[in-house]
């Protein structure tokens, strides 16, 4: 995924930590067993998705690719396999 740049977008990478510190508050009240705290995290995880769909749809995220892109993409494919 590394040629890609699959994620690497502001809309993915804030998508992914407000969802990680989401994961870390809803572990630190499971340990602490407290209910309440837990599923605060797991609102923040899902907050988290939102946000990066929101961002993702303002314009912040990967752009579309062309039919063009995608054939010259698909002819590169084709002729590293015929190396």
């Amino acid at each position: 995924m590394a040629g890609s740049s699959h994620g690497h977008t502001p809309a993915a990478w804030t998508g992914v930590i407000i969802s990680f510190i989401g994961f870390c508050v809803a572990g630190v009240f499971m340990v602490a067993a407290n209910p309440l705290g837990f599923w605060a995290g797991i609102a923040v995880i899902f907050v988290g998705g939102i946000v990066g769909l929101a961002m993702k749809a303002a314009g912040l995220g990967m752009p579309k690719e062309s039919s063009e892109m995608a054939a010259a993409r698909a002819r590169a494919g084709q002729a590293q396999i015929s190396h």
